[in-house]
């Protein structure tokens, strides 16, 4: 029997608390970061504060209905959200995973969580390697800058606000890192665990991790550095400032002596 998979990044955060207290179907699993629940007709939803929710046995209508009811509990809900499709065939010989399927011998929910844990991943980390790299293209602007023009070409209120609007990026980016450890569930079954680091291999996620990571590193080190630009700025501009007063002052004191 095929079963569809289908996950989106439907906005940059889920307020799980809330969404928990007003969705009434079963819950299976439910912690402070995911809602794991079981539907009837054998579908899921899985939902992750990182702003993911994975569908299993839904069709499109049911999907759209569900994503306007979950958008209230949704920071910064995405008009176009990013997906990811992954197809589970049950009934088979033994487990087999591919780039686009996986086969299992048997229906089993844990196992159904599992791939719907890995499918959602993957589109988080899509996600994150895009923010990634917009960020990586606005610092690029600003190297270009330095080595084209030996300085950089913003004023200090619009420099800092890019500061800020990049450690806010950063910093959210670096709170959800986190999710791609492997779950608890799979640490006491071997099964589990064979599943989850096949599927692991399979989505590429701990390389794609890495380059985010490494694209972060970069950010930061350009950060530090517009800094510490921005305060010699500053320290110059300041200095002026103080020789300017002293030239006032000394021009007072002249113009009195004379006219006195």
């Amino acid at each position: 029997m095929n079963h569809q998979v289908l996950a989106y990044q439907i906005a940059d955060s889920i307020d799980i608390k809330a969404f928990k207290s007003a969705f009434k179907a079963e819950l299976y699993y439910g912690d402070a970061d995911e809602l794991f629940y079981q539907t009837e007709h054998d579908g899921f939803i899985y939902i992750f504060k990182y702003g993911v929710v994975s569908f299993l046995n839904y069709d499109a209508i049911s999907i759209s209905d569900f994503l306007r009811l979950i958008k209230p509990y949704s920071k910064n809900f995405f008009d176009e959200s990013l997906s990811d499709e992954y197809s589970i065939e049950t009934g088979a010989a033994e487990n087999k995973i591919g780039y686009n399927s996986i086969q299992i011998i048997r229906p089993d929910v844990e196992v159904y969580r599992l791939i719907m844990l890995n499918v959602s991943q993957s589109v988080a980390l899509d996600h994150y390697s895009n923010q990634t790299t917009k960020l990586l293209e606005e610092t690029n602007q600003y190297t270009q800058q330095l080595e084209t023009c030996g300085r950089l070409k913003i004023s200090n209120i619009n420099l800092t606000r890019y500061i800020g609007k990049t450690l806010l990026l950063k910093n959210r980016i670096t709170e959800n890192l986190y999710i791609f450890d492997a779950p608890p569930e799979t640490w006491d079954d071997e099964n589990l665990n064979k599943i989850n680091n096949e599927l692991k291999r399979t989505f590429d996620l701990q390389e794609r991790f890495r380059n985010i990571q490494e694209g972060l590193n970069i950010v930061r080190d350009n950060l530090e550095l517009f800094r510490a630009m921005l305060q010699y700025r500053n320290s110059n501009m300041l200095e002026w400032v103080v020789l300017i007063l002293i030239l006032v002052e000394v021009l007072d004191i002249f113009w009195e002596k004379i006219f006195k």
